[in-house]
């Protein structure tokens, strides 16, 4: 059983969705500088590989056998990354409003807060459940297409309706994933207050 276990989720570093993972990540400040310098088609371009680079390194992953402890929040860290980025840059263009950012990062914040306290009890950082992966696939969807959207024609106008569409997902989905990642962790900390009241 332990043997399985550690199949399953591995220490490896140098795996291919890692890599993967890293060169999501080194994409972030090409993104930045694409898109602060109104170079849209080529920011377009990034952002949907970015896309298809995230679902990509969670299936090989699993189709190789090469589920990592470090994947598991290298993965994570390079979607937020990309979100924070992209929001910045679409605030920064007034395409998107400063509150959206609010929304997204204040999640953020609120679950990075939980990380000493779980850690002191002696977890490591919750699993990401799939209402958390949804809304993040909903947001980086969303997101080129809030940049398409900046075309004048039919194209941007359907792409805005979608943009917006995803995006509203996109935060609900956040929002409720965040929302049980902290009764998950009340739910924890309070069992092991109970166990150490009891020992």
């Amino acid at each position: 059983m332990g043997v399985q276990e550690e199949q399953v989720v591995g220490s490896s570093v140098w795996t291919v969705p890692n890599l993967i993972s890293f060169l999501r990540l080194a994409l972030v400040p090409v993104f930045a500088v694409l898109i602060f310098s109104h170079r849209d088609g080529w920011a377009l371009g990034v952002l949907m590989f970015s896309g298809f680079t995230d679902w990509l390194d969670g299936y090989l992953a699993r189709r190789l056998h090469q589920v990592s402890r470090l994947g598991q929040s290298l993965d994570p860290a390079a979607d937020r990354l990309f979100i924070f980025v992209t929001l910045v840059g679409l605030v920064w263009r007034d395409i998107v409003p400063l509150w959206l950012v609010v929304a997204i990062v204040g999640r953020d914040v609120m679950l990075t807060a939980l990380l000493p306290l779980l850690a002191r009890k002696g977890f490591g950082p919750l699993e990401v459940s799939f209402i958390g992966k949804s809304g993040t696939f909903c947001l980086l969807y969303a997101f080129p297409l809030l940049l398409l959207a900046e075309d004048p024609g039919v194209l941007g106008a359907v792409a805005h309706v979608a943009g917006w569409a995803f995006t509203w997902w996109g935060v609900g989905l956040y929002w409720i994933a965040g929302i049980l990642y902290v009764t998950q962790a009340r739910r924890l900390i309070a069992a092991d207050d109970v166990a150490e009241g009891t020992a």
